[in-house]
């Protein structure tokens, strides 16, 4: 699966521990995203179009209306890194 290196990026943060925090408008439509690393820091490369494409995806998750979270096919498809800091 080929998958851009913003993309990486967010992916890695979420397999450290991270979420996306998403907002829904009034027609219960997500409008807003905001990528958060384990230490609490946002991450600026998430936009709301990389988070559709991971969701289209299937490479991030949310049960229940929880933050969306790293799914196990997002784990598989990051590609490892020495020191993903």
């Amino acid at each position: 699966m080929n998958i851009s290196k913003a993309e990486q990026r967010v992916l890695h943060v979420l397999a450290q521990g991270g979420h996306i925090r998403h907002k829904r408008n009034k027609n219960s439509k997500i409008d807003e995203v905001m990528c958060v690393t384990r230490d609490g820091y946002a991450l600026s490369d998430c936009t709301l179009e990389i988070f559709a494409r991971l969701k289209r995806r299937r490479l991030i998750i949310s049960r229940k209306g929880s933050p969306y979270r790293i799914s196990h096919l997002g784990r598989v498809s990051v590609r490892p890194q020495l020191d993903n800091r």
